[in-house]
């Protein structure tokens, strides 16, 4: 079996995993989160124009990468990397291999440092969604997840918030801020002028 075909089956056995053991009160680090980071990986490296190596370790940190939510929030990416490791070598994946797929999964963590083209890629797919039409009901469970686990206590929390995140946040590819960038602005603008509580009637 060549690591391509290995790291699919990784996947498709984690994609299980999430589907059966996520929490139900993660509205928004959901199995959905984790299908909308994969096509959005998938899209983003296409527009960087990567190898399929490359596609197929990206891929897997994306299925990968907010699995550790099925035990806790806490560390949630160190976690997911252990998982990750753990899966990976039971297909006696080589250890290179393994590495690059955990240094793309904690390339994640907020506030999101990446080092190289790949984890990029990888930080401004989990964040897709920033700079889209769906933005305000992705945005809303969010925001019912945060109230839930004590991010937030009520909507001006969440407004002051979602106004930091958005003006600090920047995309790292080309074909992130091309597609993504000035949809965000204009989904910064409604925040501000409240328009993000008007249409989801938080």
């Amino acid at each position: 079996m060549t690591l391509i075909n290995k790291l699919a089956e990784v996947r498709n056995n984690a994609l299980k995993i999430l589907r059966e053991k996520l929490p139900l009160e993660l509205t928004y680090h959901s199995y959905e989160h984790t299908l909308d980071v994969l096509n959005a990986t998938e899209i983003i490296a296409i527009g960087e124009i990567v190898t399929e190596t490359e596609l197929a370790l990206l891929k897997t940190a994306a299925v990968f990468h907010d699995i550790g939510y099925i035990y806790s929030r806490e560390n949630h990416e160190e976690k997911s990397c252990a998982i990750a490791r753990e899966k990976l070598e039971e297909l006696d994946i080589d250890f290179v291999t393994i590495e690059t797929v955990c240094r793309l999964i904690l390339a994640t963590r907020i506030p999101q440092k990446p080092t190289d083209k790949l984890s990029q890629i990888l930080c401004d797919a989990d964040l897709d969604y920033l700079g889209r039409d769906d933005y305000f009901p992705i945005s809303q469970n969010v925001f019912l997840e945060f109230k839930r686990f004590g991010v937030v206590k009520n909507e001006p929390d969440w407004k002051e918030m979602q106004i930091k995140f958005l003006e600090s946040h920047k995309y790292f590819t080309v074909t992130a801020n091309r597609l993504r960038e000035n949809k965000k602005r204009e989904n910064l603008i409604k925040i501000k002028n409240n328009e993000m509580f008007e249409a989801e009637n938080y």
